[in-house]
């Protein structure tokens, strides 16, 4: 997949911070990819999933910023919570990337317990993180398309 030329690229990337072990991951993937283009970094913790629209939602006023990673992970409990925080953190996201025309790879696991979560999450194994964050290079890149052309 083409992406962006990054040199001039800056990407933030917005962490929920419940579940650490898992995000570490998920942005140690992300940063590799990121790197790898030469995309200037940063980072932005916050504590959890639901928190990741209004956090990139607030740096998107700074100006500073060409693309989002939002990473983060929600695992099923028992009760409905998950369904709301799965629900309402896509839905952030989404509206922002339509309505906002910002550039967000989504990096948010759904899934139902921790064994899931590492399978997506580990860069040696599904490398969810590089994913999103190539995601969010190739829609810079479409974006400046379109605003050149």
């Amino acid at each position: 997949m083409a992406t962006a030329p990054a040199s001039d690229l800056r990407v933030l990337i917005v962490e929920a911070r419940f579940y650490e072990d898992i995000a570490d991951a998920l942005v140690e993937g992300a940063v590799a990819a990121l790197e790898a283009a030469g995309a200037q970094v940063e980072r932005l913790a916050v504590p959890g999933a639901f928190e990741i629209p209004a956090a990139v939602r607030f740096a998107m006023d700074s100006g500073r910023f060409d693309g989002f990673v939002a990473l983060g992970c929600v695992i099923r409990g028992e009760t409905s919570h998950y369904d709301y925080v799965c629900g309402e953190s896509a839905r952030g996201l989404n509206q922002l990337a339509i309505e906002r025309k910002a550039c967000i790879g989504y990096g948010i696991l759904t899934v139902e317990n921790r064994e899931q979560a590492w399978a997506r999450a580990r860069v040696d194994r599904a490398n969810k993180g590089g994913d999103v964050a190539n995601a969010c290079l190739r829609m810079i890149e479409i974006k400046r398309q379109f605003q050149q052309g």
